[in-house]
This record gives C-alpha cells, structure tokens and sequence, in this order.
C-alpha cells in the first residue's frame, strides 16, 4: 500500500483537470444541444421533405405559455401563427440599427429585453447569440430557427419552431418589433422561455441574469446610494471595453412616476458622454425603456433646457425628439432615481487600471447536499461551517510588474442553478462567498479540506456577503499566496448545484478533498447517513482515478 503522505504528494503532481481559458471578447465556444436537438440536421431533414418543423419539446399551446397568472392577461382567443401567416415580407433580422427596436408585450420581462436591448449595440456578441445565417427565404426556409444562450457553465444551442402566440387581429402577443415585419426579437424571446421552462418562467427578474445568458461574462451590480467615487471612470472603462449594462429603478408597483421613469422597472444603458456647457463639463448617461416609449422628463430630457447649453453641433449630434424611449439624464440624476447598476464583462479587467491584458478564468462545479456539503454560513453555524465546499486557490505573481509582486485583482463569481425545469417554481436561495488565507505548509499538506478548529481561529477576508440572487461575485485585492474559498448557502441544509468561478491575471484552483474524505469516512462509520458515506465513494473514485493517471 502507497504510503498516504507520498500519496498526498502524487495527488499534488496530478491534479484534476479544471476549466481555464484567457478571456477574449470574441471567443465563443461551440454550444451543446438542449434537448438534443441538432439545428442543422433538423432543417435538413424538413427541407427534404418538405415540412415545416414543430417544436414538440416547446408545444404551440398553453403549456409553453405557464400554468399562473399570465394566463389571466391573454387574449380569449389566442392563436399560433408562423411570420408568414402574420406578414407578406417577413424578415428575421435587419441590419439597419434603426430597425432593431423591440416594444415589450403582456409578460412582465422589462430585464430581459433590457438585456437585449444591450446587446444590439454589440454586434459581434449579438450574432453569436442570434446566428444571421438564418431567414425567411422559401429555399432556406423550413419554420425552424436556433439561438446560443450561456447556460449554467456551458454554451447551449436553442432550437424553436417560428410559432407565435397572437391574437384575433393577428398582432403577437409578446415581445414584438416596432417594425411589424421583423421577428428575431420574438423568436429569441421564444427560445430564452424554452430555456427557462416557459413564457412565464420569464416573469420578474434582474438585467443581469439575462446579461450573463447571453455573453458567458461575469456580472457587477453597482449600489447607486453607495456608489463610488469613481463611478464615471467604471462606466467609461466599461463602455471601451464592450461591456453590456442595464440598470434598475426602485421597487414598487409598475406605474409611470411623474419625472417619466417608471417603477420597478429595467432599462437599458445605450451610451455615455461627457460633454462641455458653458458652466463646465457634464456627464451624461444614455438609457432605453424597452417599452420603446415612455421617457424621462427631467434635466437632459427631449424637451429640457438644458441643451442649449452645448453648442449647435454637439446638441444635434446627442439630441433627440422621438418618443422611442430612449434619452439622456446626468449622472448624478442616475444616481438619484435608479436603485442598481449592472455591468457585465467578458473580461473583468474593469476591476483593475491595467487594462488590455489577458484574464484567466478556473471554473468549479460543485453541490450542497444536506447532511454532507450543506453547512451553511459561519456567523449561526461555526460547527457545520467547515462541511461546505472548499476551494484551494493560489495566486500567482501576474505579468511581472511591480504591482503584481505585491497585490492581484482577483474576482470570485458563485453562480446556484434553479432547481427542476422552470425557472420560477422556487425561489432563490441566500448564496455566498467566503475567502480566507491560509499559511504555506509542507508538500502534500496544503491538499487538506479544512477542519472545524480553522475557522474558530481565523476571520474571513473582507466581508462575507449572502444575497437572494443567481449570482453573487467579489472582487479582491490578494498579495501573491495560498488561499481557500467557501461558497455556502445562509442555512445549513439547504441543496442546490454551483458554479464557482474564479477570474485572475495568473492562478490554480482545485477542490480540497484529501482532509474530508478522512472525516467523511469516520462520520460515516458512526452514522447512517447514506449520502455521505456515497460521497466519501466518489471521493475514492477520484483518488483512485488520479493514481491511474500517474500509473
């Protein structure tokens, strides 16, 4: 029998392989198949015969539309109809930015058309999730159409058929386009509700679920009451840097407010300027209500004053007198009126100055199972804190400046998927990160799962922060060294899968398994807790798997 510290040495050398990849902004990986479904065998398949495709997997009826209150705003006699029964020259996409204004229909998903709405200011990530080599031609055409969303850790390639709810006039009774003849806005819809279980698993949400869904990025919200001094540098650095952003106005009923915003409502970020008035320089901010109308009302309004501050050139390049709902506000106005800022990257550079070098992204699937992994947070379970997950993280000195000697920008993202088909049958739990730094040791010995006595004698680093969304992610500021990350949900005992993803100039990362597997073994042998004793097998397997390896 190998000895256990020669096989802790081997288990060093041969680590198990993990996902990494500098981050690039047009680098999309090649997506799975939901449902198996193969988009281009489909069509092939239809155009020799001659038929139209019908999604069985996503019905044209009541099934795809939900099971609750949605139901309640339908129209009596709703009707599935394809682009062609609905107009003479129907189009998929338009290349005229003009014509890629989409006007939002019964279900309450201002943050998904928010988010898309973003992302049309983005062509080369725009046409990664909505493929262009698809259209309404007879030749080409067989009522079948693919969109790529980013779902849970992996690419995924959405097949749907071009069916659309609409009413007795024939008018589409979602999301639509200002332009009646154009219809990839409704079919993405279509395709992002199969995804999430149906039209009305689209009810509710944050911009930057859908934000992420759509690039694979890592997510920033921004406190707008807590926001930080440089908060004009953060959105300049965004802008230059591709990133999508969306922001939210405080919670309440939905109702048009008299300065024109709207409550509890997204709205998408289009573009910024500083700009030069005869008082001094001003910043503003450009929004979009995907209602595609309904706008702001104050300072830097259509109608506001305020622009006969700037010169002639600059107020009609900026200005506009269309109620499209789009409009400019200062940024301090922003401040005042909206609630959240969210800022997705493909690289989170914006969290460092040094920008245009490469990122490096680990990323870690895991499990909280009650009884095994599902300690929950420290601060009410000291005692069962230590069964979470933990992460051995190790930063490395970066690109070999000064600064890196010293400090890395690191960026922790832990991501829960929604239980079970649909998106909105159950809440979100409270999830969190906690990060803390652990002393160099011996060969072999930094593979140990902490144990109970760690955490009574040291303190996380920085804040642990729990929130009831999908994602929660924090950056630090780390000297190169040895660190461990705990993702835990608030209460103990609570299941869901995770992502942990971890974003750097240089780093490893690797799950901790050599000291629970021992105590894993132990509880087990005293114990009939069954799923503990499977993990402990399957912690085995690992090893055994690892020792393969080096044979």
């Amino acid at each position: 029998v190998m000895p256990f510290r020669q096989l802790l040495c081997i288990r060093q050398q041969k680590r198990k392989r993990q996902q990494w990849w500098p981050l690039k902004t047009k680098n999309f990986t090649e997506p799975n198949k939901l449902s198996q479904q193969n988009y281009h065998s489909l069509l092939a398949e239809c155009l020799k015969k001659g038929c139209l495709f019908e999604d069985l997997t996503f019905p044209a009826d009541v099934r795809s539309i939900g099971t609750g209150p949605l139901l309640q705003k339908l129209p009596q006699k709703i009707q599935w109809k394809r682009p062609h029964e609905l107009h003479k020259n129907p189009i998929f996409y338009s290349t005229n930015k003009k014509r890629l204004a989409l006007c939002q229909g019964l279900i309450e998903n201002c943050w998904f058309l928010a988010a898309v709405e973003a992302l049309t200011f983005h062509e080369d990530i725009l046409f990664n999730v909505v493929p262009q080599n698809q259209s309404f031609e007879r030749k080409k055409y067989a009522g079948i159409f693919h969109f790529k969303v980013w779902h849970f850790g992996e690419w995924v390639d959405v097949v749907v058929d071009d069916r659309l709810p609409v009413n007795e006039a024939g008018q589409l009774v979602f999301l639509s386009s200002v332009y009646k003849n154009l219809f990839w806005g409704a079919l993405l819809e279509k395709a992002y509700a199969k995804v999430c279980g149906s039209y009305e698993d689209l009810q509710i949400g944050q911009v930057s679920e859908a934000l992420v869904d759509f690039t694979g990025g890592v997510n920033m919200t921004i406190k707008l009451t807590d926001a930080p001094p440089d908060l004009w540098d953060i959105l300049t650095r965004a802008t230059y840097s591709s990133s999508l952003m969306g922001c939210q106005t405080h919670a309440g009923p939905t109702r048009v407010l008299e300065n024109g915003l709207v409550s509890g409502h997204a709205y998408a970020v289009t573009g910024i300027r500083k700009v030069t008035c005869k008082h001094g320089p001003e910043n503003l901010v450009r929004l979009r209500n995907p209602w595609g109308k309904v706008e702001w009302k104050g300072d830097w309004s259509d109608s506001s004053g305020k622009w006969e501050l700037l010169s002639p050139k600059e107020k009609i390049l900026l200005r506009r007198n269309s109620d499209d709902g789009e409009f400019w506000m200062s940024l301090e106005d922003l401040k005042i009126h909206f609630v959240d800022l969210m800022i997705c990257k493909l690289t989170p550079d914006l969290m460092s100055q040094e920008d245009g070098k490469k990122w490096m992204c680990s990323m870690q699937f895991g499990k909280w199972i009650k009884g095994s992994t599902a300690g929950g947070r420290l601060k009410n379970f000291r005692g069962s804190f230590w069964m979470n997950p933990q992460y051995l993280l190790k930063v490395l000195q970066g690109n070999g400046s000064k600064r890196s000697l010293y400090s890395c920008s690191v960026l922790v993202s832990l991501i829960q998927k929604h239980s079970g088909k649909h998106r909105n049958r159950a809440p979100h739990l409270h999830i969190g990160l906690s990060l803390y730094k652990k002393k160099e040791e011996g060969p072999g010995l930094q593979e140990y799962h902490l144990p109970p006595s760690f955490f009574i004698w040291n303190a996380p680093l920085g804040q642990s922060l729990f929130v009831n969304d999908r994602e929660v992610t924090q950056d630090f500021r780390l000297p190169p060294g040895t660190y461990v990350v705990v993702p835990s949900t608030l209460e103990p005992h609570q299941e869901s899968e995770f992502i942990l993803r971890i974003f750097s100039r240089k780093h490893s990362l690797r799950q901790e398994t050599i000291y629970k597997l021992i105590s894993l073994c132990a509880l087990a042998s005293s114990t009939v807790y069954i799923k503990i004793a499977e993990e402990a097998v399957a912690l085995l397997k690992n090893l055994a798997e690892d020792l393969l390896l080096v044979k």
